[in-house]
């Protein structure tokens, strides 16, 4: 069963965003890794990329689906997790910690009250 740390918080498309100072840290929670299944490569965004809330920044592959990665805020991306270019599956394993895919630099951090609760998400999930 997937977990919702709740020092998180979450998007109604499966991310998760931790607030680290004046950056955030992005990835998709233990509950899209689990839906998903194995995953075998992940489609980072560039460091420097303008990322806006919602929208495509980059792909996730498992050996079930393809599936867009949304920004769960807009600003820039500051550092990507190139290790995930290696190692795709440190999702699977451990997404809130090594599997992280993306710093980034809020240009809007207001929108990351919008975000739900680990309680909301936890409930989103249930409604399937």
């Amino acid at each position: 069963m997937a977990d919702f740390p709740d020092d998180l918080r979450y998007t109604t498309s499966d991310e998760w965003v931790r607030l680290e100072g004046d950056e955030m840290v992005s990835g998709i929670t233990a509950y899209a890794a689990e839906q998903l299944g194995d995953i075998v490569y992940v489609k980072l965004p560039e460091a420097g990329q303008q990322i806006e809330q919602s929208e495509p920044y980059g792909e996730i592959e498992s050996v079930k689906a393809v599936s867009d990665l949304k920004a769960p805020l807009s600003g820039e991306v500051t550092v990507v997790n190139a290790d995930l270019d290696q190692n795709p599956a440190v999702i699977n394993d451990d997404p809130y910690g090594q599997g992280w895919i993306f710093r980034f630099r809020p240009s809007n951090p207001g929108q990351y009250d919008s975000l739900l609760t680990a309680e909301a998400y936890e409930a989103k999930t249930k409604e399937g």
